[in-house]
């Protein structure tokens, strides 16, 4: 079917150049039927997502077009990766980030930074951008209509959504990871996850605020392994999301010019190896002694042809993640003698970014036990974490047994 005329002006008059596209018939193909083409000038050509295959696990995504968070989201569902549902979440989280790095930007200039005068649920005084990340993160996610159970880390409680019309998902989040490092313009970020929704905790179906809080606590405990969608934002000196639906690790930079996030790590996989470690050496003392010797053994050049591994520590679980996913290595946060089961939290940062680095071939550890098999016995539950590559992951593990 001739779809229309491409004209162009070579300096030397104008030439007309017909472009036809052949499409398959009205009935939908499976992807089992033959791909689409198209020809120009007579010379038949596969399309750009047939050549990077038509599998549901080929990617289209590494033939160097231009993709949107919005345009990739659409690919997914083509493929049925994820359904609209999901895609409508991912965007309102996209929507957040992109205002909270717009308010992280500002947090200087407009009255932002330093403490808002109270503390959150674990007794950590709260920044004053905490607060009103909190606040987007929550108000863009019920604005979908789709969310049944919000739980944040800065709420004692999960958050019930009435109004919700379909969907009906649970999203845990950090809204501001990090946020420690505002006032010095370091790097932090925002962590979240997506469960399915669960028929048990729906509020209009619940008389007894009680009963409510009792079933919406127990569905938002689940294990990392069920999660739906895991990712994080950084606010740094780029805005870059990166996420997974279950089908790999993606990245996108936020383009300000434009307002979009564009795709700009189509396939994020983390180094199996990697001689960079990220532990809060300020704590040494604390630690057991299996931690003690790994980061001895790190030290020790012989062990390493001379070369000993290299420190690197932010102080952001968002930032040191991020450097760790791209450049292999390990990120570590102990348990210690005053904080004896970890700092970390299983459901809002352990269990995402351990789904993360898996995704990417990584792994998530407690240093005894895969953090994806744990399932949360309380919502602000803490663990010990280790992740990142493979092979670093399992030899900080070979410490503890």
């Amino acid at each position: 079917m001739l779809i229309g005329i491409a004209e162009y002006n070579s300096g030397k008059g104008q030439h007309s150049q017909s472009v036809s596209l052949t499409i398959p018939g009205p009935a939908r193909p499976s992807k089992h039927q033959r791909p689409r083409s198209f020809s120009v000038n007579g010379t038949s050509k596969l399309s750009e997502r047939e050549t990077a295959g038509s599998t549901k696990d080929a990617s289209p995504f590494t033939v160097g077009r231009l993709f949107t968070l919005t345009t990739w989201l659409l690919e997914q569902e083509k493929r049925e990766v994820i359904d609209s549902e999901v895609a409508i979440v991912i965007s309102s989280i996209a929507l957040a980030c992109k205002q909270i790095a717009s308010l992280v930007n500002r947090a200087g200039i407009s009255n932002l930074t330093g403490l808002a005068g109270a503390a959150n649920q674990s007794g950590e005084d709260q920044k004053k951008l905490d607060v009103v990340a909190n606040d987007v993160f929550a108000n863009c996610l019920r604005s979908t209509g789709r969310i049944g159970t919000l739980a944040s880390e800065e709420e004692d409680v999960p958050v019930s959504v009435e109004g919700s019309y379909s969907g009906d998902y649970i999203v845990v989040f950090d809204p501001l990871d990090g946020s420690s490092n505002i006032d010095a313009g370091i790097s932090v970020g925002s962590i979240f996850g997506v469960y399915d929704p669960s028929e048990e905790c729906r509020v209009d179906e619940l008389d007894d605020a009680e009963e409510v809080l009792n079933k919406c606590v127990l569905n938002v405990c689940k294990a990392g392994s069920e999660l739906l969608v895991a990712g994080y934002c950084l606010y740094s000196s780029s805005t870059v999301l990166v996420l997974t639906v279950g089908d790999g690790v993606v990245g996108f930079t936020f383009d300000a010019l434009v307002g979009e996030f564009i795709l700009s790590h189509p396939d994020i996989k983390v180094p199996d190896k990697g001689k960079i470690y990220a532990f809060n050496e300020g704590n040494y003392g604390r630690w057991e002694q299996g931690v003690k010797d790994y980061i001895d053994s790190l030290k020790d050049e012989s062990k390493w042809g001379g070369t000993p591994y290299s420190a690197r520590y932010i102080g952001s679980l968002v930032g040191d993640f991020h450097r760790t996913l791209l450049y292999g290595g390990i990120y570590g946060y102990p348990a210690d003698t005053k904080n004896k089961t970890g700092k970390l939290r299983l459901l809002y940062e352990c269990a995402p970014m351990s789904y993360l680095a898996e995704q990417a071939g990584g792994l998530g550890s407690t240093g005894t036990q895969r953090v994806l098999d744990l399932v949360p016995e309380k919502i602000h539950q803490r663990v010990p974490l280790f992740c990142g590559s493979k092979s670093e992951v399992e030899y900080l593990e070979s410490f503890f047994k």
